[in-house]
């Protein structure tokens, strides 16, 4: 995981309402810079749009957000996703995307969920939800122990234009997720001018600090 996001510092996290959407969509995130996207299984047009853009654009890295079932699992690996993520850490779903080759960043908030992670030989982890959890203060205390061990971190939940940068200065943290780049009041208006104009602010504010 920590590969794929090296020079990828803004991961889109996308809840999508209609899947007919999810092309243009992605095709507006490229235009932007970016080539990677996480769709959430929050909403029941997720799978479909997870479908549509890996049969799109297989060059697009196509995640799927919000894995937090063995179902949800195995549909992920079904539509053929990039990676997954999830917003706690089971060494159950980590086992199940390892044996089907995917990349699975699970959700840590405590020094304890990090150790679980390391056991079951996760590096890469996501903080979530970073806001609530303590933000960058919290972090940084948190990677103190681990930093030496390899352990990164791509915070989201809270994490916007304004303070991206907080974030990427941290020398454990390679990315940070968010839904401000692509809203769903911008996705349902089809306001892909707006968004490919956020993804290129969100690249250009993240390259100041990597």
């Amino acid at each position: 995981m920590t590969e794929m996001l090296t020079g990828r510092p803004i991961i889109p996290v996308i809840e999508i309402e209609d899947a007919e959407q999810a092309v243009p969509l992605a095709e507006s995130l490229m235009e932007g810079g970016i080539d990677i996207i996480e769709i959430t299984f929050r909403t029941a047009a997720g799978a479909d749009a997870i479908e549509r853009i890996a049969k799109a654009h297989p060059e697009m890295r196509v995640g799927a957000g919000t894995v937090v079932t063995q179902e949800q699992a195995r549909r992920a690996i079904e539509l053929g996703v990039t990676f997954a993520v999830s917003p706690g850490f089971s060494s159950t779903t980590v086992d199940y995307f390892r044996k089907n080759n995917v990349d699975i960043l699970p959700g840590v908030q405590t020094p304890t969920e990090i150790q679980a992670a390391l056991e079951a030989g996760c590096t890469a982890l996501k903080f979530f939800p970073a806001g609530a959890a303590g933000g960058v203060g919290m972090l940084k205390a948190l990677s103190g122990p681990y930093a030496s061990l390899g352990v990164t971190f791509c915070p989201t939940g809270g994490v916007n234009l304004d303070n991206l940068g907080d974030y990427l200065a941290l020398p454990t943290v390679e990315a940070v997720g968010g839904s401000w780049i692509a809203t769903r009041k911008q996705i349902a208006a089809g306001d892909w001018s707006t968004v490919t104009a956020q993804a290129r602010d969100a690249l250009a504010r993240a390259r100041e600090f990597i």
